[in-house]
């Protein structure tokens, strides 16, 4: 078992997000350099994602360290639906032990599986009560993260948002809560949308829910739009 990390490790933490303050200028490096940093603190990731409200506080941003991960997440904000969103509105981390059996967030799972993710951590940023954001963490390899792993990013995380927090403008958890509801409520059409098709088209739920994404996909349109589409339809 991992021991508890040292004063050297935390003081490693809070070296690597030193002056990180989010701001209009600099909040693309903020998200940046937090997601660099989570993947080093935990050796069995592959790859590190952030997720915050952007600049104007109206639509959520994300940082990653490499393109399979910034495709999953992409994936998890078309949908309404994933790990990053649940840990973000629950305040309590989520693991996936492989992407090619869970079952909670099917078509996001099928998404990540596709793009070589196997295994994801994710953690809420939170600050005075309120939660920021979510970072998470991902493996090409099925089990790379166990209790050990979640403890030591969940530390990693409440340092970053003592110091994200303390940059963010007054009226943010405002806006954040907003932008959570405006997610929660897609995510909401968008199972209701699967229910339609399962419905009509007597389809099992992961096949509606990849015959809604191939829609979207070939519309080039957001899922959301086009599961308000069917239902306004229906």
């Amino acid at each position: 078992m991992t021991p508890d990390p040292s004063s050297g490790e935390l003081a490693t933490v809070f070296a690597q997000l030193h002056g990180m303050l989010l701001s209009q200028d600099d909040a693309t490096t903020a998200v940046s350099r937090l997601a660099h940093a989570a993947r080093q603190m935990v050796p069995a990731a592959a790859g590190a994602g952030v997720s915050l409200l952007d600049e104007a506080g109206t639509r959520i941003s994300t940082a990653a360290t490499d393109p399979a991960v910034e495709a999953a997440d992409a994936a998890q904000y078309e949908l309404g639906a994933g790990p990053c969103l649940s840990a973000w509105a629950t305040q309590e981390p989520q693991r996936i032990a492989d992407t090619t059996t869970e079952t909670r967030w099917a078509a996001w799972e099928a998404a990540a599986s596709a793009a070589g993710i196997r295994s994801v951590l994710s953690t809420p940023l939170v600050h005075r009560g309120q939660a920021l954001g979510a970072l998470k963490v991902y493996a090409t390899t099925p089990a790379a993260f166990g209790p050990d792993e979640e403890r030591l990013l969940g530390l990693f995380a409440e340092a970053a948002a003592t110091l994200l927090g303390a940059a963010q403008p007054v009226e943010t958890p405002t806006r954040l809560n907003a932008a959570l509801r405006t997610a929660l409520a897609t995510r909401e059409t968008v199972g209701l949308a699967t229910g339609v098709l399962m419905a009509r088209d007597h389809l099992r739920p992961e096949a509606a829910r990849t015959a809604l994404l191939e829609t979207a996909r070939a519309q080039g349109r957001r899922v959301a739009e086009v599961a308000t589409d069917l239902l306004e339809t229906a």
